[in-house]
């Protein structure tokens, strides 16, 4: 084989075609992974992590690629990232005000997808759709565009009184997803949340947080020859070598023949590529 990138690896970057397009940030470099499927790859991991905020060197990765001392000090990597309903700007207790002011205060969208069946979730404007391919969507519609993060969170839990909020990552990466009709699924929540909408619309502002009846559904393709009968992760931390034929990528997994791995899920892992 032959050692195409070695270095820290990022989650990979994605473009919307026909089909999912996928590169793979390695230290410097960027691997384009569609080119490989159908061919033998090996990832080796080299036993070394550092952080992606800091670069020491850590045992172990939190939150996706931070030493501890940054997880409990970032303002990325505080709870209200994970639940937005929980953010405490407003207190005067965010971890970095002008990071909060930047990432917190700006155009957020609520929206539905179909992974392993309808979820709601959000994203930054700047994320769409970014966010849809990494969680390996195959159908997405935005149905809310609000002003903050907050006001996200907070329109995000009350839809999730009756839409699950989470993808079960087995049953999308068996492909076993039907497809669905998402406007439809909105309209029902609209008229399921009214009342509890109409409440966040009078604290906010209708500008704060508007609703967009309007918008289309995407449809998103990704590019795999076979999807696995059964489900076998890898994990760098106990299998350093992981080896096969990439039969595909969906969400932010590499399908091989002997079985998947989460890239994101080592982001910051120093890791040898060979083709």
């Amino acid at each position: 084989m032959q050692e195409l990138a070695c270095g820290a690896l990022q989650k990979m970057r994605t473009e919307l075609s026909d089909k999912v397009s996928y590169f793979l940030p390695v230290g410097e470099q960027e691997v384009a992974m569609n080119e490989l499927i159908g061919k033998p790859i090996r990832l080796h991991y080299q036993g070394a992590i550092n952080c992606t905020h800091c670069g020491r060197k850590t045992n172990k990765s939190f939150s996706q690629g931070y030493c501890y001392p940054c997880f409990k000090s970032l303002p990325q990597c505080d709870q209200c990232i994970v639940k937005p309903e929980l953010c405490h700007f407003h207190e005067g207790s965010c971890r970095d005000e002008s990071w909060g002011e930047q990432f917190c205060f700006q155009d957020h969208y609520v929206y539905l997808a179909n992974s392993s069946g309808v979820k709601v979730g959000i994203t930054r404007g700047t994320q769409i759709p970014t966010r849809w391919m990494d969680q390996g969507a195959v159908q997405a519609l935005p149905i809310f565009k609000v002003a903050t993060r907050l006001q996200s969170g907070k329109v995000e839990r009350l839809l999730g009184e009756h839409v699950a909020d989470k993808t079960n990552w087995r049953k999308m990466l068996k492909n076993e997803v039907e497809s669905l009709d998402l406007t439809e699924t909105r309209d029902l929540l609209f008229e399921k949340c009214q009342a509890g909408l109409i409440a966040l619309e009078n604290e906010f502002g209708l500008q704060a947080i508007q609703r967009l009846p309007e918008a289309e559904q995407i449809e998103i393709n990704y590019p795999v020859l076979n999807y696995p009968q059964k489900v076998t992760s890898f994990n760098f931390d106990k299998t350093p070598d992981v080896s096969g034929v990439l039969q595909g990528i969906k969400g932010q997994y590499l399908i091989l023949d002997t079985g998947v791995i989460n890239m994101r899920k080592f982001t910051a892992y120093q890791v040898m590529i060979s083709a």
